[in-house]
This record gives C-alpha cells, structure tokens and sequence, in this order.
C-alpha cells in the first residue's frame, strides 16, 4: 500500500513539473509576437524606402530587434521540446518569404504600397502562426 501512496506522490509531483515547464515556454510565443509585429514596420520600410539613409535606418532598426529579442530568449531558463528545429524552420521559412519579397520590391513591385502591405502581412505569418501554436501548445 504504501508503494502505491508514493507512485501517486511521485506522478503528481511528475505532473507539476511537466505543468510548470509548459508555462515556462510561454516566453516563446511572446518572443515570436514581437518578431511578427516587427515585420509590419520593417517589411514596408525594406520595400519602399531607399538610399543609404534607408538602408542604415533598416539595419539599426533590424538590430535592435533582433538584439533584444535574442537577449530576451537568453534569460529564458525553459524551452520546448525539439525547440531547434521549431524556431529554425519558422526562421527559415521568414527568411525566404522576405528574401521572395525584397526581390520582387526590386522588380516589378517597386515602390507599391498594396505590395509592402501584403507582404508585411505574409512575412509575419510563419511567427503569427508560430505564435499561435505555442500559446494552444502551453496551455
């Protein structure tokens, strides 16, 4: 009988743990929010401002999200599961949506505003969606 107590005292405590560390990765979703409403200012900034004052403005702008949001990451003491390959094809797949979108700002969507907008909007979709999935993922 008293093998059983401690199996159930072990599971709840097995339970708690697993609860906790599903809250702790709450973080991420804040952190890939942040990315995607990031991308609402700073795709349009890539596709309709140019010159060197754009270019520096985009970069320092870029860093300090960036920066911050990889300093935000680092304090975090719990990840997911398989949190490398999550956050690398969500990367992955905003980098080739920008990369997609900066060559056809060149092109044929130079200087078009309905292009910036909707290309905002889809580059911060892997994040948005990404975002989305950790918060149904941690509750």
């Amino acid at each position: 009988m008293t093998e059983h107590i401690d199996a159930v005292g072990a599971l709840s405590r097995a339970s708690s743990v697993e609860g906790a560390a599903r809250r702790g990765t709450r973080w991420y979703a804040r952190y890939l929010g942040v990315f995607a409403v990031g991308q609402l200012a700073l795709v349009p900034m890539a596709v309709l401002w140019h010159g060197v004052t754009a270019a520096i403005t985009f970069g320092i702008t870029n860093v300090l999200l960036v920066g911050g949001l990889s300093l935000y990451a680092a304090s975090r003491r719990v990840v997911s599961r398989h949190f490398g390959v999550l956050h690398g094809s969500l990367v992955g797949a905003w980098a080739v949506l920008f990369a997609v979108t900066v060559a056809l700002s060149t092109g044929p969507f130079r200087d078009s505003v309905p292009f910036a907008a909707v290309a905002a909007l889809i580059c911060a979709s892997p994040m948005a969606v990404g975002a989305w999935w950790e918060v149904r993922r941690s509750s």
